[in-house]
């Protein structure tokens, strides 16, 4: 069996999860990016989007990602994001609330930078509750 790689979830404000896993997905500006044992040395930038975790007991966590960036080196994986939360404690009508309140400034141009990365997050909570539904299907 392969070794398993030692995965950190960490946001600006406090670690997300940490654990072994034997495969992460995450999304970056050059696309999806699957990460098994054994991976080449890579620093990449995140979008976004719902990064998924498979654990070595089989479980799959999903966390939402506002963007930032993954560190691949010798089987040990970092996600380092400006916003990170696990799926599963994501309230999906605080999400669309949040996202429909900022979404006109944003598409009129007259967003604030802090304006821009709280539409983020919600976007990837959005991403990631879906996908943490679809899971439990």
């Amino acid at each position: 069996m392969a070794e398993p790689l030692n995965v950190r979830v960490v946001s600006n404000d406090s670690p997300v999860w940490e654990g072994e896993a034997t495969s992460v997905v995450v999304r970056t500006t050059e696309g999806d990016l699957g990460i098994l044992s054994g991976h080449e040395p890579l620093m990449a930038i995140l979008v976004p989007q719902a990064a998924e975790v498979l654990t070595v007991q089989g479980e799959r966590e999903i966390f939402a990602i506002s963007g930032g960036f993954v560190s691949i080196f010798k089987n040990r994986v970092s996600l380092i994001c400006p916003y990170g939360e696990l799926a599963k404690y994501i309230s999906v009508e605080e999400a669309e609330k949040g996202k429909a309140s900022l979404y006109r400034r944003i598409n009129n141009g007259h967003a604030t930078n802090q304006e821009r990365m709280a539409y983020d997050k919600y976007v990837s909570q959005l991403r990631a509750a879906r996908k943490w539904a679809g899971k439990n299907d």
